[in-house]
């Protein structure tokens, strides 16, 4: 969105996204207008249509659908008969992204493709800095700390490393002279309570963080490890040293995190991937 707004320094641009994205959204001061989609189950008539009379009125000239899901796809024949000019791999789309292999892409790297397919060719990677520290001065942090990310998609189990194996690193972080540091929602509950019972020193921050606050804490952090979760996008693109843990449910050809000190370990079955591997790999500054 960045490379949008500076290839259109001077345009209207509105977004569309969802409920847990908007205040990221509104910080990142890039958009005239955020709406959000209630996302109406396609059979939902009145829900469609109050959905298309959202989109038509924004009378946007070209829409930019980076998601390029069969659902954003639709959204097109929403705007009929006065369609704007579409970036994208919708039927009809103006500036389609016919890539054969683009499934076969990094979601940076196709996303990049596609831009520069309408013409924008500066694609970096997001700069956070909107993200300002001011959104952690109130938390008494410790002097060296290392930011766990213990979380996963609930009906994904297979991609989160087991909840000792993070407490065992816990310890090993401790023993270190490293703070760890919990990050995630009520749903790790499990995990935070065997870090704390592993290592009664470590941080708790379970529930008690927001989108907006994970940037600063990573910019503060000697390192981070983590699973195949969004918070650890946003760690990585930080500049925080981490290590993310991958199983077979995801490919990091595909989604890995990205930024200037990434590791990825990967294993099949992350029950089989050793604690003390995980420490070896994760180099804090």
């Amino acid at each position: 969105m960045q490379a949008i707004r500076k290839a259109y320094p001077m345009a209207e641009i509105s977004l569309l996204t969802t409920v847990p994205f908007r205040k990221l959204a509104e910080a990142s001061g890039l958009f005239d207008a955020i709406l959000i989609d209630p996302r109406p189950a396609l059979w939902n008539l009145p829900g469609v249509l109050r959905l298309r009379t959202m989109l038509c009125a924004a009378r946007p000239q070209i829409v930019f659908d980076l998601q390029t899901s069969d659902r954003s796809s639709t959204y097109l024949k929403l705007f009929w008969p006065n369609r704007p000019l579409w970036s994208g791999i919708a039927a009809g789309a103006s500036h389609p992204h016919a890539n054969t292999d683009r499934d076969a892409m990094h979601t940076v790297d196709r996303q990049r493709e596609q831009l520069a397919g309408a013409g924008i060719l500066d694609v970096a990677l997001p700069d956070l800095s909107f993200l300002g520290d001011e959104g952690i001065d109130g938390m008494t942090l410790p002097d060296r700390f290392v930011l766990l990310a213990p979380g996963g998609a609930p009906h994904r189990p297979e991609k989160r490393w087991p909840a000792e194996n993070f407490a065992d690193l816990a310890a090993r972080l401790q023993a270190a002279g490293l703070t760890p540091v919990v990050l995630g929602t009520k749903a790790e509950a499990e995990a935070e309570g065997a870090i704390l019972r592993r290592c009664p020193d470590a941080m708790s921050l379970i529930g008690k963080t927001s989108l907006l606050q994970i940037a600063p804490l990573a910019r503060r952090a000697a390192g981070a490890v983590g699973n195949d979760t969004g918070p650890m996008h946003l760690i990585t693109i930080s500049g925080c040293p981490s290590v993310v843990l991958y199983s077979h449910a995801s490919d990091p050809a595909l989604c890995a995190q990205k930024g200037p000190s990434v590791t990825i370990l990967r294993q099949p079955d992350l029950n089989a991937l050793p604690p003390d591997q995980v420490f070896a790999a994760l180099k804090p500054r």
